[in-house]
């Protein structure tokens, strides 16, 4: 696990009064997302985000763990603490459809998606076998300025057949992974082929135990 200093990033967006499919669509016309802000002690507010500026975010710092300074265009002029919740995009990855943020307390834990990396080279995978990262990404529990830019497992012991399993993890006291089944991180595999070429052996090897009782009635 690799820890960070939390990364506030300036969000500015403005308010909006209109809902529904043709005024979300007009929005994004004018190259703006939809957007909506709601916190456990706020009450939900309908915003819009400028389109490039919120492109650039996603593209220079991914997706996943996101914490914002969010600046809105209102009368109240406060600057809000949030952090990215869903974003919603059209069938083919490419234009935005809606982004939800949500309010958060520094000192309050918050489920945040993290990355999974695997870190080293293993031995199984020397001798042939075959890295398969089954989660890509884990939720965890965490207040905000714990939060882990990614979660790396180190697989250099990992021989083919090994696997990682979620409570394998130690993320240290401050971080915890909810779960309610021991499920399956990443595991070492044996190549396709090599299955393929391993039945096939067995395949022939049994058809000619099976011809033998065969050849000898023949010969009697």
């Amino acid at each position: 696990m690799e820890e960070r200093t939390l990364e506030l990033i300036e969000l500015k967006a403005k308010t909006r009064e209109k809902s529904g499919k043709g005024a979300c669509r007009q929005l994004r016309n004018e190259k703006r997302i939809p957007a909506v802000v709601y916190g456990a002690k706020t009450e939900t507010a309908m915003l819009s985000l400028d389109t490039s500026n919120f492109d650039k975010v996603i593209r220079d710092h991914g997706s996943t763990g996101l914490f914002f300074s969010l600046k809105v265009d209102d009368a109240s002029g406060a600057e809000r603490i949030v952090m990215l919740k869903d974003m919603q995009m059209d069938t083919f990855g490419i234009n935005y459809l809606h982004v939800d943020l949500q309010e958060i307390d520094m000192d309050t834990k918050v489920n945040v998606v993290i990355p999974v990396e695997a870190t080293g080279s293993s031995k199984g995978v020397k001798e042939g076998g075959l890295l398969q990262i089954i989660r890509r990404e884990l939720e965890v529990l965490c207040k905000p300025a714990d939060t882990p830019e990614s979660i790396k497992i180190d697989i250099t012991d990992l021989d083919v057949g090994d696997a990682v399993h979620v409570e394998d993890i130690d993320l240290g006291e401050a971080i915890e992974i909810p779960h309610d089944v021991n499920f399956t991180v990443l595991t070492i595999v044996v190549p396709a082929a090599e299955e393929v070429e391993e039945e096939e052996e067995f395949d022939e090897e049994e058809a000619a135990a099976a011809a033998e009782p065969a050849e000898e009635a023949a010969e009697e």
